[in-house]
């Protein structure tokens, strides 16, 4: 019998800095490939300057690989025009060891092939504005089933096509996103009528997905999420994550707090840097994070100029008393970081799933984080939960968190066991049983 094939898109995947759309999509192209599944990844970065083969794939790493002739841009265009209403058809993405891949390696998904669309997101977000349909995809060789790790424009005919809806933030908290809510409002009713399958990673989501959408039960799966963090990271001596952390950061191994995530309404950031604050504990706050929409607003108790906790120094933010800000820290880096705090908080106010406290949780480090959704599916009784609007007993929790060894001890032990329960073993599981379903 033939192997089965799962075509992945690399919608998050192309992304500079990663998220946790991109780690659930690198991990399910490893989780497939471990399943015996032969793995395709379509991506829709920049079209490559030329016909070169070498160019392709130079391409595929680079954007800044310049601009094809002119004679060459129309030709592309013309034939867009003429063949869009036949779907855009894949080129294959060589990966001959021409380009030497290992700056990348941390965020490459497991792929027997790559494939590229030139702009195919930008141009599925138009065809869609315009014509109301999605924009349809093809590759040479179809796959067996289309895993859509986002609610994207596209959609690829003759094969099964399934659709992961993560969450609904849009629709519950409109307020902490940038979406036309209209648009996508459509986009996934669109989705969930036309999909053969939706995929969602907690039980607050894929009731959110029934009850909002009207989407029935037996059309929705909940298959969690894992974390595969490598052993050469997450069983590093105690000793070198002290002399990284403190090497890199001047930071005390287990003195002080965490919050790694982006920098946008929905983590709540605002009030756990009131809540930190007011707790008036001497540890410090580390706060890891690309800044995103409406970060400022998140950020105001720090760059108030009439509350001075911060200074600026050669373009990087150190903490004059509490706070320290990092913009970027590695992969590696950060599990030592994840390591080394004494507690990891993450009162975000909604999430699919909540990968922090997971990942947490998984390294021994205790957490604070929100007492409902899906971030309460995922800490158990294993972590210190809390109201997210509520500053003074996330103040509170703080206290407790930094000030008592045992409680922090107590957590840790927990939150080893309620990692367990999401396991990689666990999740391959849940995954055959959903794609031998599908296919």
């Amino acid at each position: 019998m033939a192997q089965k094939r799962i075509l992945f898109d690399g919608y998050n995947l192309g992304l500079e800095t990663g998220t946790g759309v991109a780690t659930y999509a690198r991990n399910l192209t490893y989780c497939a490939h471990d399943l015996g599944y032969g793995v395709d990844v379509l991506y829709g970065t920049r079209a490559a300057p030329g016909k070169s083969a070498l160019l392709r794939e130079i391409a595929f790493f680079d954007p800044h690989v310049g601009n094809p002739p002119r004679w060459l841009e129309w030709s592309r265009w013309a034939k867009q025009l003429t063949t869009s209403w036949m779907g855009l058809k894949a080129k294959a993405v060589p990966m001959t060891g021409a380009v030497i891949p290992t700056h990348f390696r941390s965020r490459m998904p497991y792929a027997d092939r790559f494939w590229n669309i030139a702009d195919l997101w930008g141009r599925a977000d138009r065809h869609e504005y315009l014509f109301g349909t999605p924009m349809r995809t093809r590759i040479p060789q179809k796959p067996d089933l289309m895993h859509w790790t986002y609610p994207i424009a596209t959609t690829m005919p003759g094969v099964k096509n399934i659709y992961t809806l993560h969450d609904l933030v849009p629709l519950r908290l409109p307020f902490t996103t940038l979406d036309n809510k209209r648009r996508y409002f459509n986009r996934v009713r669109r989705i969930v009528r036309k999909a053969d399958h939706i995929v969602t990673v907690s039980e607050t989501s894929r009731q959110d997905i029934i009850n909002l959408l009207g989407v029935p039960e037996d059309r929705v799966t909940n298959t969690f999420q894992a974390v595969d963090i490598p052993a050469k990271y997450a069983n590093k001596t105690e000793e070198t994550v002290s002399q990284e952390v403190e090497g890199t950061y001047n930071l005390k191994y287990k003195n002080y707090m965490l919050f790694f995530g982006a920098i946008e309404p929905k983590k709540n950031i605002g009030r756990m840097i009131e809540a930190y604050l007011s707790s008036k504990i001497d540890t410090p706050l580390v706060i890891v994070g690309k800044l995103a929409w409406k970060a400022e607003q998140e950020l105001r108790l720090l760059n108030d100029d009439t509350i001075r906790y911060l200074e600026h120094i050669d373009n990087q933010t150190f903490s004059r008393h509490r706070i320290l800000r990092i913009d970027y820290a590695t992969f590696p880096l950060l599990v030592s970081l994840i390591r080394g705090a004494r507690a990891v908080l993450f009162p975000s106010l909604y999430e699919g799933f909540g990968l922090p406290v997971l990942e947490a949780m998984m390294l021994g480090t205790p957490v604070l984080t929100s007492n409902s959704g899906a971030l309460a599916e995922v800490a158990g009784d294993a972590a210190l939960l809390c109201d997210p609007y509520d500053v003074r007993q996330m103040a509170d929790g703080i206290r407790k968190l930094d000030s008592d060894a045992e409680l922090r001890s107590e957590l840790a032990q927990r939150g080893l066991k309620q990692a367990a329960l999401f396991s990689a073993d666990r999740y391959r599981a849940r995954m055959s049983e959903l794609y031998d379903r599908v296919i």
